[in-house]
């Protein structure tokens, strides 16, 4: 199945770009080769004008892209702290919650994005998870951040608070890549379409 064709995509420093199509339109599969999660069988990924061979996630977060998916990837049992520093290369390799907590807060308030690091991931709100998927990208040093419906899941208000999110972080110099259906909420929230 031929998912994605001669695409050419550029997306600019501090702008919501959105790709928007019915599902199975390959808006996914596209944002999964810049993930690298999937290889493409040709072409070229350039960020700021450099070509890069993305051939694992570590490889795109390494080049500044970070994907969230619209099915969580985080640790139930663990709390907000503790799944904020999973993989985070700067986390102490000897620390204690409390200092987890006290480091993820203070991250949290650079990016003016706030839920509590001492929750548990099972006591958080849908919203809540999504805001702690997003600050786990960041923490990674994303400076292009892809949302794949983020809105699928979230009730009217947590999709504004989300937007306004958004519109902080790209209001920073950060880029993000919305992936959505729904013309309504893309109107909304996007620079281009």
């Amino acid at each position: 199945v031929l998912a994605n064709d001669r695409i050419d995509f550029i997306l600019e420093r501090g702008e919501v770009h959105t790709l928007l199509g019915e599902n199975g339109s390959g808006k996914s599969t596209l944002m999964n080769i810049l993930a690298g999660i999937y290889q493409p069988d040709e072409g070229v990924i350039e960020i700021d004008g450099r070509p890069l061979a993305l051939r694992s996630p570590r490889d795109a977060i390494a080049a500044g892209l970070g994907m969230v998916h619209q099915h969580f990837r985080l640790v139930e049992p663990m709390t907000v702290a503790e799944n904020l520093h999973l993989g985070w290369e700067d986390t102490p390799k000897v620390c204690t919650r409390r200092a987890l907590a006290a480091r993820a807060r203070r991250f949290m308030d650079e990016i003016g994005l706030n839920v509590d690091p001492a929750a548990y991931i099972w006591q958080l709100s849908v919203g809540e998870q999504q805001r702690v998927e997003i600050l786990r990208v960041l923490a990674r040093g994303a400076r292009i951040l892809i949302l794949d419906e983020p809105t699928a899941v979230l009730t009217a208000q947590e999709t504004t608070e989300l937007f306004d999110v958004l519109r902080r972080l790209v209001n920073g110099g950060r880029s993000v890549v919305f992936i959505s259906h729904k013309l309504k909420e893309v109107l909304d929230v996007s620079d281009r379409i």
